[in-house]
């Protein structure tokens, strides 16, 4: 099983990411392959993967995203498949992957959702979990004219528009995908952040030690001496 080691704490992970492909059924050792080739021998410390169904009229549409951390590299590994033909025997299936430097990831954001608030434990479970993570700094702007909610109205009331996030967002539901999977969220949202500051902790020192080198800053024209 993957485990991670960070502030004094030891978690691990409900299954190891071979068993999480598994579990999904979809694939598996295509998707693990590819994720493999992605860590290229790096020991993979937490990891992620949710799968998607989508139905179209006579087709079914399956579309996994598998995240799997290193100590310095996040690997966001996506798969989908397509049936060629109504029976539905010859299938393709699309693959991509993105390397990402821990230290350039900007957040990681949780939002959590409970069922009866009012009556919460300590011990009650997530309901829901949604997981984003923001590294490019990059935005998608949607544009349209805006209304006053008259449908009569012909005035010009300017535009809308809404400002979304490029990057990842991961919707984790304990009734879809199961307690574990949840749990397994959370533990991987938790590695990500740890790592994410000891990169950003030894990029500032290693920034502090270059200004403070010897000689940094001083030059000398031909005519100046010490």
């Amino acid at each position: 099983m993957n485990a991670f080691q960070g502030a004094g704490s030891h978690i691990v992970q409900g299954q190891t990411l071979e068993q999480a492909l598994q579990r999904t059924g979809f694939y598996p050792l295509l998707v693990s392959d590819v994720v493999n080739e992605a860590l290229d021998g790096c020991p993979c410390i937490a990891h992620l993967a949710h799968l998607e169904t989508h139905f179209d009229q006579t087709e079914i549409h399956r579309h996994i995203t598998v995240l799997a951390l290193t100590e310095e590299m996040l690997v966001i590994a996506h798969v989908d498949d397509q049936q060629l033909d109504e029976q539905g025997e010859r299938m393709v299936a699309q693959i991509s992957t993105e390397t990402v430097p821990v230290k350039q990831i900007r957040s990681v954001v949780l939002n959590y959702m409970y069922a009866q608030p009012q009556e919460y434990k300590s011990s009650d479970p997530v309901r829901e979990l949604t997981l984003s993570i923001g590294w490019s700094g990059g935005q998608r702007i949607d544009i349209g004219p805006a209304s006053c909610g008259d449908p009569q109205c012909e005035a010009d009331h300017g535009y809308t528009g809404n400002i979304a996030q490029e990057d990842i967002a991961l919707r984790i539901s304990a009734e879809a995908d199961g307690p574990m999977a949840v749990q397994d969220a959370k533990i991987f949202a938790r590695a990500l952040r740890a790592m994410n500051a000891r990169a950003a902790a030894a990029s500032s020192e290693a920034a502090l030690l270059r200004a403070n080198a010897p000689g940094r800053g001083v030059r000398f024209g031909r005519n100046q001496h010490r």
